[in-house]
């Protein structure tokens, strides 16, 4: 895959190059790998609360939706937005919720994200820090110089 084919595929408006090896099935929703050079905002693990620590969905896309929404709160802060995230990593309670889930998520992922998909994993955990919580979301972004 030519790099111009990456970047109409994933990157249509990230900053950064998505890797992608030649040869290699194309990710969906996610990236294999980015490359970027820049200031790097860290965001610590979010949860599907509102800015009052107070959950006000109690499904796993609406906490998703809530948590990309808390995600992006923080990159505005430090002026950055979704198109500058180059990793994240969920961890969820519950796989099976989540594969059930995907054309619910997808259409979270849309309204918050849009088009951005940074490298990415999704880990399955026995539990989280607040009993409410069904997802949590760590991110990394990097702002161009």
């Amino acid at each position: 895959m030519t790099l111009t084919a990456i970047s109409e595929h994933k990157a249509a408006t990230t900053p950064h190059r998505v890797l992608q090896p030649e040869g290699w099935a194309k990710p969906i929703g996610y990236a294999n790998g980015m490359e970027a050079r820049g200031r790097t905002i860290f965001v610590g693990g979010q949860i599907g609360w509102n800015s009052q620590c107070k959950f006000e969905v109690h499904d796993l896309p609406g906490q998703i939706r809530q948590t990309l929404e808390n995600v992006i709160a923080i990159l505005r802060e430090g002026g950055a937005g979704p198109e500058h995230i180059t990793t994240m990593t969920w961890y969820v309670i519950d796989r099976k919720a989540y594969s059930s889930s995907l054309k619910e998520i997808g259409a979270a992922w849309k309204a918050t994200m849009g088009r951005n998909f940074p490298a990415m994993a999704v880990v399955q955990v026995s539990g989280l820090i607040e009993d409410d919580a069904l997802v949590e979301i760590q991110a990394t972004a990097v702002v161009p110089d």
